[in-house]
């Protein structure tokens, strides 16, 4: 963005976070992915290999042919939020942005080459400034993150497993990449969610934008504890049975469900990382390229231990006792063997003397909190 740029960027009082890596609000799962691919060596390649394959120069002809592009004299307010949030985030160039005639609220960025971002006019009308500007910003979290890319490629492979659904086959290789996909694109999701409100700035603001997503323009008949205390109850209730139903109900979903994410955006917001973003302490872009992919996995090894450890879902309990149960068996198990062999010195093979037993003062049995415990 250039000098003369940000000088039309509206006056407001919001942080700005100069030269912020996207790493800074990404959800671990979804930043240990990305930087994985980031690092695979010949992805650009392949990539760019598959963009003649993919219809991506006839979606922008097709919105800039039918839908309305957001600019000084079309949607200025949008254009306003649109660069108010590249400039919070830093990013250089402001991608094009486009309204077009669909009620159903929604939003998506896309593009291999260049993100482009759509919003419908069923979310223009149904959210006020602050809830689109964090809508705004969550759509140019997609941009830093080079979610677009991701994006475009899922699209396309789901119109592609319907028109090959009568190969068997086919369709199964297919459709087990988009199951692989929609899981990373649900978790970008709750990545762009602390991005908007990395932008907004209003952890308010951005839940009723979503309360307004699941209930519509209604808001003095709805109540943000009471939205939140959905989450709760739906993580908790139930039994195995309604596990299993939960997963086989989100896995067709590109988005995670309303209440979970503003469960999570919440949690996020009263966090530390939060506050050290806030303060100006965060991850610069610069330092991006000596990003560890090992620790990236471990971080998110981490984020699902402490998820399952913490869950108050039945079946994640179970996995949560299960583990544990593996961790302190395998732990008298190791302490067990050694005492029989005596610690490995050899005693195992003697008779114990008198008044003692083979192996005493050797090492009691472990804990099992060392085993496949670890927060990463």
């Amino acid at each position: 963005m250039t000098e003369n740029d940000q000088g039309n960027v509206p006056s407001r009082q919001r942080k700005r976070f100069p030269g912020i890596s996207s790493r800074a609000y990404e959800h671990p799962a979804d930043r240990s992915a990305l930087v994985a691919l980031r690092k695979l060596s010949g992805f650009d390649t392949v990539f760019k290999a598959l963009s003649g394959l993919l219809p991506e120069r006839s979606l922008r002809l097709l919105f800039l042919s039918d839908s309305v592009r957001v600019s000084d004299a079309q949607f200025s307010h949008l254009n306003d939020m649109l660069r108010d949030a590249c400039y919070i985030l830093d990013l250089e160039k402001v991608p094009p942005m486009y309204v077009t005639q669909d009620p159903k609220p929604n939003a998506m960025c896309i593009g291999l080459d260049e993100p482009i971002i759509v919003v419908t006019t069923g979310l223009v009308e149904l959210l006020d400034e602050e809830e689109m500007r964090a809508v705004v910003g969550h759509e140019v979290g997609h941009a830093l993150s080079g979610h677009s890319v991701y994006r475009t490629v899922l699209l396309f492979l789901t119109g592609l497993a319907l028109k090959v659904a009568w190969i068997p086959l086919g369709n199964v290789a297919i459709m087990t990449i988009v199951t692989a996909l929609r899981e990373w694109f649900r978790k970008s999701e709750l990545s762009a969610d602390r991005a908007g409100l990395l932008v907004g700035q209003d952890v308010q603001a951005s839940m009723r934008g979503l309360m307004k997503i699941a209930g519509g323009n209604h808001l003095h008949e709805m109540n943000v504890d009471a939205f939140l205390a959905q989450a709760d109850e739906y993580e908790k209730s139930g039994d195995l049975r309604d596990s299993v139903l939960k997963i086989l109900n989100v896995l067709p979903r590109t988005h995670p469900f309303t209440t979970v994410r503003a469960a999570e955006l919440k949690k996020w917001s009263e966090s530390r990382d939060f506050q050290r973003i806030m303060d100006g302490h965060y991850p610069k872009r610069s330092e991006d390229k000596n990003t560890s992919v090992t620790d990236s996995f471990r971080e998110s090894a981490g984020h699902y231990a402490d998820t399952v450890r913490t869950s108050k879902d039945p079946l994640m309990k179970l996995v949560g006792d299960i583990a544990g149960g593996a961790g302190d068996l395998a732990g008298d198990l190791g302490g067990k063997l050694r005492s029989a062999f005596g610690g490995g010195s050899g005693q195992g093979a003697r008779k114990p003397d008198a008044g003692g037993t083979a192996g005493d003062g050797g090492p009691g049995p472990e804990t099992g909190s060392g085993t496949g415990q670890s927060e990463g």
